[in-house]
Parts: C-alpha cells; sequence; structure tokens
C-alpha cells in the first residue's frame, strides 16, 4: 500500500509541476505584461518603470524559479487589479466555488445512481431507454442555457429561488442544479454498465443460488464492485466543476473563484491568473489522488498494479 500511495504521490507532484509551468509559460506568451499593466495609453518610459517595479526585466529562468519558490509557500503575489495579495483573494473566494462543486457533485450523485441502477436492472425495458434519452439530452444542454432558464422560470415567474448571490442555501440550488445536469450523464452511465456487468459475474449467480433476497444482491454485492469505476469519474467530475464553474458563476453572479478567473483574465490580472489555475490543478490531482486510493482500499488487486 505504501508504494502505491509513493507512486500516486509522484505522478500527482509531476502534474503539479507541469501545470505550474505551463500557466507560467501561457501568461508570458500573451504579451509584453509590461504593456498590459500599464495600460495601452501608456509611454515607453512608463512600460520601462513598470517592468522594472515588477521585476519583468529579469530574465525569464530567473522570473520562474522566483515564482516557484514563493508560490511553494502560498506566496503568489499581488494582484494588479485589486491591489492585494493573491492568495487572500483566492482563499476568500474558495469556499463558495467549493461549496458549489459539492452541491453540484451531490445533486449529481444522487439522481445518477439510483437512475443508472434502474437502468441496469431493466436493461433493454422502456424505462431504460427513457432514462437514457434524458442522459442524452443532459449532455448536449449548454450550461450556460439551462441556467437563465432556471433562472427565469423559478427565480423570475414563480419567485421560488433567489437569481444571484450566496446569502443563504437557496441561493446554491439553481447552481448546483445546471452544474449537476452536465454531470449526470457520464455518472449514470457508468453506473449503469458497472451494474450490468456485476449483475452477470460469477459470484452474484452464486449469491443467488444461496438463496439470498434481490435487495441483498444488489446493494451488498453488485453496487460494491460497481463503485470503483463511480468513484473515480466523481471526483474527475468533481474537478470539472469547480474548474468549469466561471460559467455557472458568471451567469449567477457568485462571486468564487471561476467569477475571479473571468474578472483577472478580463483585466490583465496574470498574477491571479497564474495563481488560480495552479490552485485549481491542485484540486483536481488530489482528488483524482484520493480516489484513486478509495479504489485500493475496495479492491486490492489495484494496489499491485
Amino acid at each position: 500500500m505504501l508504494q502505491f500511495l509513493a507512486r500516486r504521490l509522484l505522478v500527482a507532484l509531476l502534474v503539479c509541476l507541469t501545470v505550474l509551468t505551463f500557466a507560467f509559460a501561457l501568461t508570458r506568451l500573451a504579451g509584453d505584461l509590461a504593456i498590459s499593466i500599464a495600460g495601452p495609453n501608456s509611454t515607453a518610459a512608463d512600460i520601462e518603470v513598470v517592468r522594472k517595479a515588477y521585476g519583468l526585466d529579469r530574465p525569464l529562468v530567473e522570473q520562474f524559479f522566483d515564482w516557484v519558490s514563493r508560490a511553494m509557500v502560498g506566496d503568489f503575489g499581488r494582484s494588479y487589479f485589486f491591489r492585494e495579495k493573491v492568495s487572500t483573494l483566492i482563499f476568500s473566494r474558495l469556499p463558495i466555488t467549493l461549496t458549489l462543486g459539492l452541491v453540484g457533485l451531490g445533486i449529481a450523485l444522487s439522481v445518477a445512481l439510483p437512475l443508472g441502477v434502474i437502468s441496469a436492472l431493466r436493461e433493454g425495458r422502456p424505462i431504460d431507454r427513457i432514462i437514457s434519452l434524458v442522459a442524452l439530452l443532459g449532455q448536449a444542454m449548454p450550461s450556460f442555457w439551462l441556467g437563465l432558464v432556471l433562472m427565469i422560470t423559478f427565480g423570475l415567474h414563480l419567485g421560488w429561488l433567489p437569481i444571484s448571490g450566496t446569502g443563504t442555501w437557496q441561493h446554491f440550488v439553481m447552481p448546483g442544479v445546471v452544474l449537476a445536469f452536465s454531470a449526470i450523464p457520464a455518472l449514470m452511465r457508468l453506473t449503469r454498465s458497472g451494474m450490468i456487468d456485476a449483475m452477470s459475474a460469477d459470484y452474484i449467480r452464486t449469491a443467488r443460488a444461496k438463496g439470498l433476497s434481490r435487495t441483498s444482491i444488489v446493494l451488498k454485492h453488485a453496487a460494491r464492485n460497481a463503485a470503483m469505476p463511480v468513484v473515480s469519474i466523481a471526483a474527475v467530475q468533481l474537478g470539472f466543476m469547480l474548474g468549469g464553474s466561471i460559467v455557472i458563476e458568471t451567469v449567477f453572479a457568485l462571486h468564487g473563484v471561476g467569477f475571479l478567473a473571468w474578472e483577472s483574465i478580463s483585466k490583465n490580472d496574470f498574477p491571479t491568473v497564474q495563481a488560480v489555475v495552479l490552485l485549481l490543478a491542485i484540486i483536481y490531482t488530489l482528488l483524482t489522488l484520493g480516489a484513486d486510493l478509495l479504489n485500493a482500499v475496495l479492491d486490492p488487486r489495484l494496489r499491485a498494479a
């Protein structure tokens, strides 16, 4: 188990270093940062002052290692636009994005898992086709369009839910539903295929021969093995939700990390952009690492893989 954990930690570290390098390189490829900071109406003298003030006159390699050394201790510099520490800015917005992602994942799992099990147990029947059609529609539906429809229907016409802000738990219901709708098809299909494979396995036939009830066979035996791929895809979907929340946060005016990323990109606030990309990559890597460890607990054969 320790060797398995060490291999996964090494891979996670390499992924984070790769993302860190690309985040730095892409901001430099976007153009001269000094010109972006100084503004389009600045003179050459103004640009040179800005370049020296922010250390942009140093070699790129030196700038890179300086940023890496500071990022490793949580110092991402100061925001060009907000004029405060990037770390303070991000961690003040992170709870909103995490809450939104967890709400979305919770809704997705509570819908996808039962539908996937029902679809598998009724394979080939009308209910199976109806559930598959719903999953197809969910995957094809643009998230921003669904968000606008929910806002108009439940926010403006019916007045059941607030359409913007983060004051209460009701503010996260519609954004959570929109995020969940994009994750439900993948989770449901994986649950369905996993249950179909599990129900046709030899140990299920043995359990039936022993006279175990259908409920016990489905919940205690088949669901355990079908859950392993679902755990992995759930972690990946949560990472997608956190990274892709920029659209949802913009539509519903939720000032989380996604909305911060949009603001920073539009204002050429490169320190903040770099930090957001790195943070989301770290969270995504930790989620996949946690999923691998949980799968190793569920299936000891994976520890020797």
